[in-house]
């Protein structure tokens, strides 16, 4: 059985409302939900318990803090049982910011912030295309992030 199964209409409406607002206050989620502020407070921290909601802090935009390419780069294994190893030395990169072991073409899809294309030469020459496994990659920059949002809840 799905996690959601494990969750009634409230919870869903509160993920729904903190999901498009997270900075809202649990009053105000209470409120629109006719629940009090404490079961507002239980049902979240049982969402993180259940890990329904895994993580919190801020999003930062990369241009504000100077990472101007958004690049996707396809990553080719010369085995694919080497997946796990390469994933941790490219957690060890701290400009790839998403890592993700897909079917098709490639074996592993990364999501890299580079400050510029130099720097993105860097991190590919130096860092990426150096790990033992890797026998290439594909890069393709992003020219614009026309939307992004969560998955529907409601």
């Amino acid at each position: 059985m799905s996690i959601k199964h494990q969750l009634d209409d409230i919870d869903l409406k509160i993920l729904d409302i903190i999901t498009k607002n997270a900075r809202l206050p649990f009053k105000d989620v209470a409120a629109d939900c006719g629940i009090s502020r404490a079961a507002v407070h239980q049902r979240v921290n049982r969402m993180i318990e259940m890990k329904v909601i895994v993580g919190s802090g801020y999003t930062i935009d990369p241009k504000m803090v100077d990472f101007h390419t958004c690049t996707y780069i396809g990553i080719f294994l010369e085995k694919g049982g080497i997946y796990e190893d390469v994933a941790a030395r490219l957690e060890q990169i701290s400009e790839v910011v998403e890592c993700h072991y897909t079917t098709g073409q490639y074996a592993i899809f990364a999501k890299v912030y580079a400050r510029t294309n130099e720097h993105l030469k860097q991190i590919l020459n130096d860092n990426i295309q150096k790990i033992p496994g890797v026998s290439s990659t594909e890069t393709f920059i992003s020219l614009e992030e026309t939307f992004k949002r969560e998955v529907p809840i409601l």
